[in-house]
């Protein structure tokens, strides 16, 4: 596994066997409340990911768990998970990587006078509020951090646990920009727990809109990823936004499902093992790429433009510091947020 890059050359007793050779690798641990799930703990040696050249509305994000327990099949994320010598299947699920002093190395990143106070994007690659936040309580070090440093930040997460934090973020506004983001996609709790099964449900979701709102901060809405020919219907989505413009979201930003490599041999046995029927249409939509036909895409934001508009989210909008135009680029962005 090479870990070198981002953690600090320590090791403790208490590593799994085969383990104790990494570089930066404090210890590996299994606990029962977490069955099937190892974290790997480590010492990060920087906080702050650079997303130079970005076409998106932030330059900077921080990560402070590798993997997710969320286990979605579609996640874009999971070919990261390469880098450490995991597959990105069961172990991107199973095997997460835990950066348990990012917010102490965050605080000094940010006391650098090179700081520019720049825009901080969390939930980019894997969930700051999956499971593991319950056991290690990174985000309220990362929150203070980051607001008590003067820097404006943006939480895109499928966790309601970031309900534990929300005093936490109200106050953290009054100092400084605070977006904050919900994933809500699939509106059916049985596809829902097949597709996604360490992600909380559906009603879980919209109550934490309200929580949010409740709050006084805005929550983004991110309808995202749409599956073709599985949630893409006129009447599966204007229920959905109906839900979501109940619930308050301040902005819906839809995405058609894309699958990179990687992610695509996952989601596509997942495919074949429960829609057997759909796996050729999928296989000729991405035929040529990553992304739904151009053709799907035209006739998905036809299909889109008016439920959005009906529901009073005709401006797609998100929780980042800018919007995100997911849905009405020509091409789509190199790096979808969900």
């Amino acid at each position: 596994m090479r870990w070198a890059g981002q953690q600090l050359d320590v090791e403790t007793p208490g590593t799994l066997p085969g383990l104790g050779s990494i570089a930066g690798l404090v210890r590996s641990v299994t606990t029962p409340e977490f069955q099937g799930i190892t974290f790997h703990e480590v010492l990060a040696r920087s906080a702050l990911n650079s997303v130079p050249g970005s076409a998106l509305p932030f330059n900077w994000t921080v990560n402070p768990y590798r993997g997710c327990t969320h286990a979605c099949r579609y996640c874009f994320a999971r070919p990261t998970h390469r880098y450490l010598e995991l597959d990105t299947g069961d172990d991107f699920d199973r095997q997460i990587v835990v950066k348990t002093n990012v917010a102490e190395v965050l605080r000094r990143e940010l006391a650098r006078p090179s700081w520019k106070h720049e825009s901080v994007a969390l939930g980019t690659n894997t969930d700051p509020y999956q499971r593991a936040e319950g056991r290690y309580r990174l985000m309220p070090g990362i929150i203070e951090a980051l607001a008590g440093s003067g820097t404006p930040f943006s939480i895109l997460t499928k966790g309601t646990l970031l309900r534990r934090d929300l005093r936490l973020l109200s106050a953290a506004s009054t100092e400084v920009s605070v977006g904050i983001g919900l994933s809500l996609a699939l509106g059916d709790e049985v596809l829902r727990r097949r597709l996604e099964p360490g992600v909380p449900s559906v009603r879980g979701r919209l109550d934490l809109i309200r929580a949010v709102r409740d709050a006084g901060l805005p929550c983004g809405v991110m309808v995202a990823p749409v599956l073709p020919w599985l949630t893409d219907s006129t009447d599966q989505l204007d229920e959905l936004l109906s839900q979501l413009s109940a619930a308050g979201a301040t902005g819906v930003t839809p995405l058609v499902l894309h699958l990179r490599p990687g992610v695509k041999d996952w989601f596509m046995q997942w495919l074949g093992h429960d829609h057997p029927d759909l796996v050729s249409r999928y296989e000729s939509l991405y035929a040529h790429g990553s992304y739904a036909s151009p053709s799907y895409r035209k006739a998905f934001d036809h299909k889109i433009r008016p439920l959005l508009t009906k529901h009073g989210f005709a401006r797609s909008s998100s929780h980042r510091s800018q919007p995100i135009d997911g849905m009405h680029r020509s091409e789509p962005a190199q790096q979808t947020l969900f």
